[in-house]
Formats: C-alpha cells, structure tokens, sequence
C-alpha cells in the first residue's frame, strides 16, 4: 500500500483515539463562547481564536439578530427602492461613563441622531471598537449592554463592526466608530442652505447640558452639580414627530460638538441669510448657566447630544413648537430667533441686557474630548 493511500485510509477513517479527538474539538466549538481573561490582551485584536472569542462572547451575544450572526466582513440586507443616507462618526470622550450615559450609549445616539436630522430614518449601524491593552472586560461589557438598550430604543440593529487593540497607553481604555445607514421616506429636501428671511429658528429643549456634564465629571474643576445629566437620547422620534405636523421644516441638525452658535453660523453663511437670536428666548438650565459663567464660556457653544435645532417656515413656527413640545424630549422647545437678511452671514444676539453682539464661530474647542 502506498503512503498516499495510507493516508487516504487513516483521513476516510479515523481511528477510536482520533474520533474521541474530534468529538472533543466539536464539542468545544459548540460551546457557548467566554471570555476567561479579566482584561483586554493584545491577542483579542490578533484576528484569531482571542479575537474570535471577543466577537461572538460580548459583541454577538449581546447584538444577536439574523444580519450580524454571519459575522462577515459586511452586512447585505434588501432596501425598497428610494433615496438612502449614510453617516459615520467617531467617539472618544472622556471620561467613559458619565451621568446620563456612557460612551456607548452616546456612539449610537449620536450616529442615529446624524441620521434623523438629516430627514432618513435610521435602519441599521456598524460598530468599530479600539481597545486599549489592559482594558476591564466588565467596562467592555457595561459598553456594549448600553448601546445594545440604546439601539432597542432607538430601533435600530448593529448589524457589523471591527475590533481592533493597541498597546497599553496608546489609546484611553476604549474608542468606538459608528456608521449608519437609512432610507428617506418623503421628498422633502432639507438643508440649511434653504433657509430664507422670515423663518423661525427653534430648539428642542436646553442646551448646554450635555458639554457641561463632562466637564463637571472630569473632576477638574472645583464645582458641583449634582442634578446635572448629560442629555444624550435618540431625536428619531421627535423628527418624525415635527415632520409629520409641519411641511415647512427646511432643516435640521444635532447641536452636537460647537453647540447651537456653530450651527446658525453654518445655516447663516450657506443660505446668505443673517439670524438674530434673543438670549432671553434660549433655554438653558440654572447649573450649566451657572457652570458656564466660571468656566467662561457661552451655553450656546456648549455641546448637546439630544437637543436638535430647527428652521421652519416663520408662518407654522408654532404649528413646530406644538408638534415639538408634544413629544417626551421637546417638553422644553421654545422658539429663539428668525432669519433676517441683513447682514447677510452673521449670526446676532440680542443680549438679556439689552444690547446686541455678533455670535462668531469659535476659533478652538473650549471642551475637548465630550463626545
């Protein structure tokens, strides 16, 4: 008998020793994945077995849904026909956990928020985690459970992501990427290059909240609020809301990193328009005003992560307001300025002592490293 056919022989039928190991391989295989390290190694962003165990022992079990048990490289799903959108974002605040939220769930609202404003309502995310060597698989647990909540109910899927792991120190403990993806279901097209003269300018509650919450949390101010939350939430409910009551919506936008200035300069110059903004009007609340003044700066640069900004015809500017305050998370809508055309670009605000200032984009970021 040759060698070839020996081979053939022993591979067609494994002996009772070479069976027992491969049942006991199988066997292994069909185990429910765990995690028996404490921390994040080098070895789970190797792409193998500790890599494997990552995905399918925190990520797969706690995401499971039909489109991402394949654990391919993407996620095919079917669309009806029409317009889609897509949006990807980064997150690496500091700290990680924060009052009202966490990193987790501030990656998901924000990419669903990028989503809703735009006018698409949000399907499906990615997920693309780097971790830091040394990482607490436990803080990698709490992440992955709040996004998972924070997706239910937002009503999306995470559908496919990546894992990658660098050297202790070179990251802090954990970075997340989302994209998502949504389909348009009107033929609305909104933008704040259609904002025109007469039109209402409007926030969905204070601002400020969640800039300041970070600040606080970092501990590197003497100063404390103890009632004060991020106000980090998912706004694809009031969109649909506000949408479905007012035909003359022609933009919106997340208040996220600049705060509200920063979106009424970028509205300002893209539309030729200038909008006028009566301090007064803003909805801030006591502790972020009083945290601002000691810090220096201004709420209305101040980031929010559940707080939108609308411009809608000036003639249904309270049909908006109604529509707005009808919903949990517009409670506290107000109507805080109009669109003007002279001078055209600017952004100005007519102070509560009665005088006026140009609000400008800020030249640096007062509060880095808050989402």
């Amino acid at each position: 008998m040759s060698t070839s056919e020996r081979v053939s022989t022993r591979t067609d039928q494994p002996t009772d020793r070479e069976q027992q190991v491969l049942d006991r391989i199988d066997k292994a295989r069909r185990r429910k994945p765990k995690v028996r390290e404490e921390r994040v190694t080098l070895a789970h962003g190797s792409g193998g077995k500790a890599t494997q165990t990552l995905i399918e022992a925190v990520f797969l079990d706690a995401f499971r849904n039909p489109l991402l048990e394949p654990l391919e490289d993407s996620a095919s799903f079917p669309v009806d026909a029409g317009r889609m959108a897509l949006t990807t974002d980064s997150f690496v605040v500091s700290p990680l956990f924060f009052p009202g939220g966490d990193i987790g769930e501030l990656a998901v609202n924000g990419t669903v928020n990028d989503l809703a404003v735009a006018g698409a309502r949000p399907l499906h995310l990615t997920a693309g985690f780097i971790l830091e060597e040394g990482f607490p698989i436990e803080d990698l647990r709490r992440i992955v459970t709040s996004m998972t909540a924070a997706a239910e109910t937002a009503g999306v899927q995470v559908v496919t992501g990546d894992t990658k792991v660098v050297q202790r120190g070179k990251a802090d403990g954990c970075y997340i990427n989302t994209t998502g993806i949504g389909v348009y279901e009107h033929a609305r097209e909104l933008g704040v290059a259609t904002a025109r003269p007469g039109d209402a300018v409007l926030v969905s509650g204070p601002v400020g909240e969640h800039g300041i919450t970070i600040m606080l949390e970092r501990g590197e101010l003497d100063i404390e609020a103890d009632d004060l939350t991020s106000d980090t939430a998912p706004l694809n409910g009031l969109v649909t809301a506000l949408l479905d009551a007012v035909p003359g919506v022609r933009a919106m936008r997340d208040a996220t990193r600049g705060g509200v200035a920063t979106i009424l300069n970028e509205a300002a110059r893209a539309a030729n328009v200038s909008v006028t903004v009566h301090e007064d009007a803003v909805p801030v609340r006591t502790e972020v005003r009083g945290a601002s003044e000691l810090l220096g700066i201004d709420p209305l640069y101040v980031a929010c992560e559940g707080r939108l900004v609308a411009i809608v015809d000036g003639e249904q500017a309270d049909d908006a307001l109604t529509a707005l305050r009808a919903h949990p998370l517009g409670t506290e809508a107000a109507i805080i300025g109009r669109i003007g055309d002279d001078p055209p670009g600017m952004v100005l605000l007519n102070t509560a002592f009665g005088g006026t200032r140009i609000m400008d984009l800020l030249v640096g970021d007062p509060l880095p490293r808050i989402c």
